[in-house]
């Protein structure tokens, strides 16, 4: 199904067909669902009973909350013990391999206890639609040219060491194979590497956040040497590439790929930071036949006209609905769902930035109080909580493409005999909508759900079609989901 869009007179009205056209056919159609990864906050978070579980009700049950299902755990690099840099207080992830007195390379599955609580109590709230995906922002600091997890000293060369290749990929393979098989969190994919073709990781940082890795040979024999350790393990998982932070350096690195890397990975990542060449991108995964994830934004971005504290989640959904129009995803990922943290005492001397200013952008959908044990949510969050409360795994996204000049946005799904339609409104002013059903047998009436500047996740006035018209009025600055008990009559 589409969700064609023709925008009519002034912006004041704006006219909506849906018709038989242009689903979204990534990964054969199916939409794999929404997530987040978890790096950092859940290493921050992951030591307090508390602060676990109320971070998997509000992110990752659908009932009690956003209801995300793709969890990207992160497998870090841990650090030099001698350095103090990394002054992040979520920042600073332990590595799984740590060296003994004697400098051999040890096992630690405990070091990363934090993360694994997190993940642990994720992946109960998500269910059976829960989906876990490795990946690495560094190896571990020793494999690294370096001596740093943060980075090189020169920050636009390769940061792993020729000879270390073929053991990062072994350090991949091997939590992976720890955290199915001993652990029973089953992991669906793996991605060894991060933005990797960027200046944007210097050595002595604040933060652990990446490895430059070269397009062409340096990412192609990581990917084969991480495809050869899986087989190893006897794991059936995808490997994908390269997490790049926008998609004209992720098409130059995938055209660069040998060809035994490109047959490694069965799934492109990109993020979308950056969003030059995004529809070459859509484009060349169709023509190469391979599956597409949006698996990494965020931003302190807003949008609206007065919106107060709504500017944020708007930004957050239109970013959401242009993103998944231009690039047509099967998943679309959020980096964190909390960036910001208050305590008193800090975390390992460090001191946390919190709170959260909600009035502008911000980073994340929450704010994690250590001192009272409670998250904090947002705007941002319920604005998300839109598309992926009401969205879910197994639908077919509908491209809808609107006329910016409206300040609306539209995105729809069908699942089964429902027909879901989520629409934006930056403007101050209230919009009028008419959907022309025509082409769908559609019974009884509408659900409306909405979140705008004094409401979140509502249920407002539930509109009936008229005929095969469904006429509805947008409120000025908000996000509306739509949902329809509709059935194909063709």
């Amino acid at each position: 199904m589409l969700l064609t869009v023709t925008v009519t007179g002034h912006a004041q009205s704006v006219q909506v067909k849906v018709s038989m056209d242009n689903a979204i056919m990534t990964n054969g159609g199916r939409w794999e669902g929404w997530g987040t990864s978890l790096c950092w906050w859940a290493n921050r978070i992951g030591y307090h009973e508390v602060l676990t579980q109320k971070a998997a009700d509000l992110f990752f049950d659908k009932e009690k909350g956003l209801g995300l299902n793709i969890m990207r755990y992160n497998v870090g690099g841990g650090d030099d013990p001698t350095h103090h840099h990394i002054t992040r207080t979520d920042s600073d992830v332990p590595g799984w391999m740590v060296l003994d007195e004697g400098g051999n390379r040890v096992w630690d599955y405990d070091a990363d206890a934090r993360q694994l609580n997190v993940t642990k109590a994720a992946m109960k709230a998500a269910g059976q639609d829960a989906y876990l995906e490795i990946f690495s922002n560094s190896p571990p600091y020793f494999m690294t040219v370096s001596g740093c997890s943060t980075g090189n000293f020169k920050s636009d060369e390769n940061n792993i060491r020729p000879e270390e290749y073929a053991a990062f990929a072994e350090y991949m393979a091997h939590v992976a194979s720890y955290m199915t098989k001993k652990l029973g969190l089953k992991v669906r994919s793996v991605s060894p590497m991060n933005e990797p073709n960027t200046n944007y990781w210097p050595a002595m940082n604040y933060k652990q956040e990446g490895c430059h890795i070269d397009a062409g040979q340096a990412q192609s024999t990581l990917l084969e040497e991480t495809s050869k350790a899986l087989k190893r393990y006897g794991l059936d998982v995808v490997l994908t590439a390269s997490d790049e932070t926008n998609p004209g350096k992720q098409i130059e690195e995938i055209q660069t790929l040998t060809p035994e890397a490109r047959a490694a990975i069965s799934r492109i990542s990109v993020h979308t930071y950056g969003t030059n060449s995004i529809r070459e991108m859509g484009q060349l995964a169709k023509d190469e036949k391979i599956n597409l994830w949006m698996s990494e934004v965020d931003g302190n971005g807003t949008a609206g006209q007065n919106a107060g504290e709504m500017a944020a989640g708007l930004w957050l959904a239109d970013k959401i609905i242009s993103d998944i129009q231009a690039l047509e995803p099967s998943a679309w990922v959020l980096w964190q769902v909390i960036d910001t943290h208050v305590s008193k005492e800090g975390y390992q001397g460090r001191k946390d930035k919190g709170p959260l200013n909600k009035a502008g952008g911000y980073w994340g959908t929450a704010w994690a109080d250590h001192d009272r044990g409670v998250i904090e949510v947002t705007k941002k969050y319920y604005a998300f909580g839109q598309f992926s409360r009401y969205i879910r795994p197994g639908s077919t996204l509908i491209n809808c493409m609107t006329d910016r000049r409206s300040g609306c946005r539209v995105l729809a799904a069908k699942d089964g005999k429902t027909l879901t339609i989520v629409c934006t409104n930056t403007t101050a002013a209230d919009k009028n909508m008419s959907f022309d059903l025509s082409e769908f047998k559609v019974r009884g009436k509408v659900r409306q759900i909405r979140t705008s500047l004094d409401e979140q996740w509502t249920e407002t006035e539930r509109p009936k079609p008229v005929g095969s018209q469904l006429a509805v009025t947008l409120k000025p600055n908000s996000v509306t989901t739509f949902i329809l008990h509709a059935k194909c009559q063709y």
